[in-house]
């Protein structure tokens, strides 16, 4: 027994060793097909992956060494987000594709509650996901961007081999949304860089998402507001009654002015669900006094088009984190 482990390690080793030649070998040839440019980016690429794998495998000691003495090893390393993504890159992974896509939207789906919507699995086709939205979520672009956004934060991070999700669009009665039960709303992966203003049409998906971890603590109790910079962008924070955390752009769009010090009410039954009836959130600037549904994507109750610019929002373990878009700075251009 001693013995054939010792030949395995000793196979092992002979391994690693065959590998690392293998990789100088390769670099080797790189800088002579190349140049030396290009042998000093791949380089720094295998010493950026030698540190990627680094960081794991200090992040899978730690996790071992404080897992409870009945934990389960595999689940314990599996849950974390950096260790389970190296898992599932090489196919180690305890849990299927389609259990880890549940997983993710069930992140998604408290965000989703809140804006009185919800998200369906009708498929999962090799790396392709199909999905129904319900509710509200699609009664606006700036919505649909936000629900965009969303769900592909959450589903590169549990399920990355997922290269594209359809999103079907189902409206309420009386709503205009903005894909109608036929048009889909194609999602990518990691859609590339692209210049954009912060609420786009649902059609447009060049821009993509910056995810921010709140530094500041967000509203713990119902019924509170509060307002933080996130990456420039003032981000007003909700919790209604009976609800959970949304996230809006610190904009009245009836008047042009920030809704930071506007007033949240909430009024008994109306379009409100569940028992926290329906939260409004009220501009209290002089001649204004516009008021929006917090849980309805932000939507005017004057029944105009005006709507506040929902923000992506995500909230696990008391963490909470909010997506602005990313764009690119002018040459020249003032901050």
């Amino acid at each position: 027994m001693a013995a054939a482990q010792t030949r395995e390690q000793s196979g092992d080793r002979s391994r690693d060793r065959e590998i690392g030649e293998h990789v100088a070998e390769l670099l080797g040839a790189l800088d002579e097909q190349a140049g030396t440019e290009a042998r000093e980016t791949a380089e720094e690429l295998v010493r950026s992956l030698v540190d990627f794998y680094g960081a794991g495998l200090g992040r899978a000691l730690t996790l071992l060494a404080e897992a409870p003495g009945a934990a389960d090893p595999v689940r314990v390393l599996a849950d974390d987000e950096l260790v389970g993504g190296l898992l599932i890159l090489h196919d180690l992974h305890p849990d299927d594709t389609m259990t880890r896509v549940r997983r993710a939207l069930d992140e998604v789906r408290p965000y989703l509650g809140s804006h009185a919507g919800d998200v369906d699995i009708l498929s999962l086709d090799g790396e392709t996901l199909s999905l129904a939205l319900r509710g509200s979520c699609d009664g606006c672009p700036s919505s649909a961007q936000t629900v965009r956004w969303t769900i592909e934060e959450a589903l590169a991070r549990l399920a990355p081999e997922v290269g594209t999700v359809e999103v079907a669009g189902i409206p309420e009665p009386g709503d205009q949304p903005a894909a109608g039960p036929g048009q889909l709303l194609q999602i990518g992966p990691r859609p590339p860089d692209a210049p954009g203003a912060p609420a786009l049409p649902v059609e447009s998906e060049a821009e993509e998402a910056e995810w921010h971890e709140l530094a500041a603590p967000a509203p713990a109790r119902e019924g509170e507001t509060a307002v933080r910079d996130v990456a420039g962008v003032p981000v007003v924070l909700i919790r209604p009654v009976g609800g959970g955390l949304v996230a809006y752009r610190d904009l009245c769009p009836a008047c042009g002015e920030r809704l930071g010090g506007g007033r949240l009410e909430t009024v008994p039954g109306g379009s409100g669900d569940g028992d926290g009836g329906t939260a409004l959130l009220r501009c209290v600037r002089s001649g204004c006094g516009a008021a929006y549904d917090v849980r309805h994507a932000g939507r005017a109750v004057d029944g105009g088009s005006a709507h506040l610019e929902p923000v992506p929002l995500l909230e696990r373990d008391r963490v909470v984190r909010v997506a602005v878009p990313r764009r690119p700075v002018a040459t020249g251009a003032r901050p």
